[in-house]
């Protein structure tokens, strides 16, 4: 509703979500609304005083009542003192107040509480405006309250009455007055609240700080080797996981499967996470072949997926909807996926022996980048995203200009064996981890410069780190996960994951949570904890 001020307290402020902006959708709030839900919090609370000097700085009123038919009641009974109480909180028209007024003070004096009378007929706003705009029916007022007795016909003449005044005077305040649902600040605030877990950005159960505007900051925990083996996810009997990743916020894992279907799990329980209206109702994304790679976008809204034919599709985690499709991203298999830091582009690589880079918004291939004589395994941005940083087949690492796709470095580890992925070590933003077809795990600088080598018993599989990047794990074909300290570079522990081949590992970005994924047909869920019975023969260091 429009405030029955003049005067407007400010412009209009504009208030735009994320999801909503890249929809062209915006909300304007009036600030009038704004002072309304904060009178109508006043009021709840009964800081009335208050409640009238905001109203009168902002010249924004609420003539809100919590019921209007008891408001109309109180006026038809003559419960004055309610009446009273509620008026002095709205901002009515000064001669329906006067008229209201009037009655009050004629019916006192029939009453004969004279001195009540004369102090409402010589103490408040709406007479002193009688007096002033209206002297006649003041000085008749004060003649009634100088009698010593009460004459009703002076007091309503020509054949009015009592009821029909109370009828007259409720008539006309009802057209001043309505109801709202109650504390809607309060709700409002809520419902924002629950919109930003809907984003993921605010995790269910934690706290909120309304003053400084943000969740309080949650601790890491220390990292420590999650060898405890808690969910065990089954995909269907022809079916196997793929490839998996944790969502950047940590609200979420996602998997993507040999029979094309893209799911997000709630890794706490193993089950689906329902709480994706989608999934409650058993719509699950998917493709129509196998899906061999998936990534986040930084703001955890949006999930991109390759297929072993090169297909990619860009999927809104939020509603299961796929806003974007490159039908022919890559000739062959995408390998890997990287989102640019704004989520605007996307960087693939595939068995087709090149990287490109995709522009979401037009949905056309931006950028190639060739040079590499065999498939490309793996491929992300740097830590500063002027740069691609891509492993291959051809056992070569090689280092591109993001923008002008120009080749800067290639370098070859001493192994000149496959390169089957590159990760950005976040401790060291100059460095990057190599995992190689060998029982070597190396860290290379960005010139070219081994840094560190971590041997294992078999050939490696996967990488990942824990979220302080002070351990890195390592998955090898013999499905054992090797543990190595980042500080002094000795291996802490080892654990047998699963008892067929195992395809990949992910890490939770802030928990101590890891996620494995075999061609048993299972992904199982592992964290650090308490002793357990194991799941496989733990290696001695």
């Amino acid at each position: 509703p429009s405030s029955s001020s003049s005067s407007s307290p400010s412009p209009l402020a504009s208030f735009v979500s994320p999801s909503m902006a890249s929809q062209g959708a915006q909300v304007e709030v009036e600030a009038h609304d704004v002072i309304k839900l904060i009178i109508q919090f006043l009021k709840e609370n009964s800081l009335l005083n208050t409640v009238r000097t905001l109203q009168e700085e902002s010249q924004v009123t609420l003539n809100t009542v919590e019921n209007v038919d008891n408001f109309m009641n109180d006026i038809l009974h003559g419960r004055w003192d309610s009446v009273i109480e509620v008026v002095s909180t709205l901002r009515l028209p000064n001669m329906k107040l006067m008229e209201l007024f009037e009655q009050i003070v004629l019916e006192l004096a029939e009453m004969r509480e004279l001195d009540t009378a004369r102090a409402l007929l010589r103490l408040t706003p709406a007479m002193h405006t009688m007096k002033r705009e209206a002297p006649d029916r003041y000085l008749r007022l004060e003649h009634i309250l100088q009698r010593t007795y009460f004459d009703y016909n002076e007091a309503y003449p020509q054949g009015t009455n009592k009821e029909r005044r109370r009828q007259h005077i409720a008539a006309s305040l009802k057209d001043e007055v309505y109801t709202v649902p109650p504390s809607r600040l309060l709700s409002i605030i809520s419902q924002s609240l629950k919109w930003q877990q809907y984003l993921g950005r605010l995790p269910p159960g934690s706290k909120y700080d309304l003053f400084r505007g943000k969740a309080p900051t949650q601790q890491q925990e220390a990292d420590a080797v999650p060898k405890k083996n808690i969910r065990v996810i089954k995909f269907g009997k022809k079916s196997k996981p793929n490839c998996a990743a944790f969502s950047p916020d940590g609200q979420y894992l996602v998997s993507g499967s040999s029979d094309g279907f893209v799911e997000v799990w709630n890794f706490d329980t193993g089950k689906l996470n329902k709480s994706l209206q989608y999934q409650a109702e058993d719509d699950i994304m998917m493709h129509s072949e196998a899906v061999i790679s998936v990534t986040w976008s930084r703001d955890s809204e949006l999930i991109a997926t390759g297929t072993a034919k090169g297909q990619v599709k860009i999927w809104r985690v939020l509603t299961g909807s796929c806003v974007r499709t490159f039908a022919s991203a890559h000739s062959g298999g995408v390998t890997s996926l990287d989102f640019a830091r704004d989520s605007t582009q996307l960087l693939t690589s595939s068995f087709d022996n090149t990287l490109r880079i995709h522009g979401l918004k037009s949905g056309r291939k931006l950028k190639e980048f060739r040079g590499h004589t065999s498939f490309v395994n793996s491929a992300v941005y740097s830590s500063d995203f002027s740069k691609v940083l891509s492993g291959s087949s051809d056992g070569t690492i090689r280092i591109w200009d993001a923008k002008t796709t120009e080749c800067l470095k290639v370098f070859t580890p001493k192994e000149q064996t496959s390169v089957l992925k590159v990760k950005r070590f976040a401790k060291h933003a100059d460095r990057v981890m190599l995992c190689l077809r060998s029982p070597n795990l190396e860290m290379y600088s960005l010139i070219g410069k081994k840094v560190k080598s971590f041997e294992a018993k078999s050939d490696m599989v996967d990488v990942a780190f824990s979220p302080r990047s002070k351990l890195i794990y390592a998955v090898g074909e013999d499905q054992v996960l090797y543990c190595w300290n980042s500080e002094d570079d000795a291996l802490e522990d080892a654990v047998r994951l699963h008892a067929k081949e195992v395809l990949g590992i992910a890490h939770h970005p802030h928990r101590n949570i890891l996620a494995s994924f075999s061609v048993d047909g299972t992904m199982k869920i592992w964290r650090s904890g308490a002793k357990t019975k194991k799941t496989g023969p733990l290696l001695v260091k």
